[in-house]
């Protein structure tokens, strides 16, 4: 939901720059971006023989959370939050963000009201969302075949097929429609397009 991928470029940049390392754009995030994050960082050059994974890591947390309002949410968001909600669907958010950046994020966008549970990580590393998605299963009693993932990793397909459940992924966020489609054919290009899946 949140068009953030240009945002971690740049917050990212910023990291490497202080360590005079080649600088990524949005086409090398999408090439590189996974999880565990840690290995993201490798692939774009870290070398953690030489510092700990922790020291860039939060270097990049500090600089995302210091402006993330500037980060929008990608322009139909609300209408397909509205879409799901008339059909009466019940909305979740499962997130690799921290969960209490995620509440104040998702409140700040005003997008909060529209989900019935919510589930961010305990810390800022992001190493897997699967136990917490089968917490989420738990917790609201949801059954895994009426249950369906959205997400736009291939992570995300990983932690559903973890979950049991079905999943769309979405190629305008942070991997690119080539690496998706390696996971899974239901890649859309936009969260419009998941329509045609209903």
């Amino acid at each position: 939901m949140l068009n953030d991928a240009q945002y971690c470029v740049t917050c990212m940049n910023k990291v490497l720059t202080k360590r005079d390392m080649r600088l990524i754009d949005i086409s090398d995030y999408r090439a590189h971006f996974t999880f565990p994050v840690k290995d993201y960082y490798e692939a774009i050059g870290f070398n953690f023989k030489l510092e700990d994974f922790e020291v860039p890591a939060m270097e990049f947390i500090n600089e995302y959370y210091g402006n993330i309002k500037d980060a929008q949410l990608h322009s139909c968001t609300i209408e397909m939050l509205d879409f799901f909600k008339k059909l009466g669907y019940n909305q979740f958010v499962l997130s690799a963000m921290e969960h209490k950046n995620l509440i104040n994020t998702l409140t700040e966008k005003g997008i909060f009201t529209y989900f019935k549970n919510i589930k961010g990580i305990d810390d800022h590393y992001a190493h897997s969302k699967l136990e917490m998605g089968i917490r989420l299963l738990a917790d609201s009693k949801l059954e895994p075949e009426t249950t369906i993932m959205i997400g736009d990793t291939t992570h995300d397909k990983e932690v559903a097929d973890g979950m049991g459940i079905e999943c769309i992924l979405v190629s305008n966020g942070h991997q690119s429609d080539e690496r998706l489609l390696t996971a899974t054919p239901n890649v859309v290009s936009n969260l419009l397009e998941i329509k045609k899946f209903l």
